[in-house]
C-alpha cells in the first residue's frame, strides 16, 4: 500500500466512522471501486484505532469523569452517582457487540465483505435511518439514558459487524427510535463506540503485529484520528439544526452506484 492510499483510506475512515454511512462498508467498497488492493481487516482495525483515539480526544472531559467513576463503583460495589451509572451503561451496551464480533469474525473476513451485500445493507439501513428520523419524538437527551436504552442500543450495535450497517448509523437510528434528539443520539453513539472500538483494535492486534507496520500504516492511523475528530465536532453541530435525510439519500445513491458498477463489470 502506498502512502497516498493510506491517507485516502484514513480520510474515508475518519469521515465514515462517525457519519452514519458505514466506515467498514466504505473500506470494502473504496479499494474495490478504485481497483487497488484490499488492505484487509488488520489495516481496518488500525484505522478504527485512529478513530477511537479521536473519540477519546473529543470527549476527554467525559471520560475523565466516567473512568474514575467506574473504578469507584467497582471498589464500592455500587453505582450511585449519575456518572457511575452511565459508565456501567456504556459497559453493558458494549458487551453484545463484542460477543457477536468474536462469534462472526470469520464471516466478517469473507462473505460479509462482498460489494453486493454491502450495497444491499447500505440501502436497507438508509431507509431505516430515514424512517427513525421521521418517527422519533426527539424528546430525550443524554442525561436520560437508562439501562434499557444502553442494552437495546448495544444489542443493535452488534449488527455493525456487517459492513454497510454502520456502527454510528445503527446506534443513532436505535437512539432515535428510543426518542432521543438527533444531537444527543450522536453523542451517545460516539461515547458507546469507544469501548468496543478499542476492544476490536486490541483483539485484532495479533494481525497488526503479523503485518509488520510500516509508514503507510501509521499515517493511516494519524489521518483517521484527525479527520475523525473534525467529523465528530461538525456532525454534532449539524444535527442540532438539521436531519439525517442527507445521509439516508447518500446511502441509497452509493448502493445504486455499486450495483451499476457490478453490472457494468459483468459485460
Amino acid at each position: 500500500m502506498t502512502i497516498i492510499q493510506a491517507i485516502f483510506l484514513g480520510v474515508v475512515q475518519g469521515l465514515a466512522e462517525f457519519l452514519p454511512i458505514s466506515s467498514s462498508g466504505h473500506l470494502v467498497l473504496v479499494p474495490w471501486l478504485f481497483k487497488f488492493p484490499d488492505p484487509g481487516l488488520a489495516f481496518d482495525a488500525a484505522l478504527h484505532l485512529g478513530t477511537a483515539l479521536a473519540v477519546l480526544a473529543f470527549f476527554w472531559e467525559d471520560f475523565a469523569r466516567l473512568i474514575p467513576a467506574f473504578i469507584k463503583s467497582i471498589a464500592s460495589r455500587s453505582a450511585r452517582t449519575v456518572d457511575e451509572k452511565f459508565a456501567w451503561y456504556l459497559v453493558a451496551g458494549s458487551i453484545p457487540g463484542g460477543f457477536l464480533g468474536v462469534l462472526l469474525e470469520k464471516k466478517a473476513e469473507t462473505i460479509f465483505r462482498t460489494p453486493l451485500l454491502v450495497a444491499a445493507v447500505l440501502a436497507v439501513m438508509g431507509v431505516v435511518l430515514y424512517t427513525a428520523d421521521r418517527l422519533s419524538k426527539k424528546t430525550k437527551d443524554i442525561s436520560e439514558v437508562g439501562l434499557k436504552d444502553a442494552i437495546v442500543v448495544g444489542v443493535m450495535q452488534a449488527l455493525a459487524i456487517i459492513p454497510g450497517v454502520s456502527r454510528s448509523g445503527i446506534t443513532m437510528t436505535t437512539s432515535l427510535f428510543r426518542n432521543f434528539d438527533r444531537a444527543d443520539a450522536a453523542r451517545f453513539s460516539f461515547l458507546l463506540s469507544a469501548p468496543i472500538t478499542f476492544g476490536a483494535a486490541l483483539y485484532e492486534g495479533r494481525k497488526i503485529i503479523n503485518m509488520r507496520p510500516d509508514a503507510p500504516f501509521f499515517i493511516g492511523i494519524i489521518t483517521s484520528a484527525l479527520v475523525g475528530y473534525v467529523s465528530i465536532k461538525y456532525l454534532i453541530q449539524y444535527l442540532q439544526t438539521r436531519s439525517f435525510s442527507a445521509f439516508a439519500i447518500y446511502r441509497l445513491v452509493l448502493a445504486a452506484v455499486v450495483v451499476g458498477v457490478i453490472i457494468s463489470r459483468l459485460e
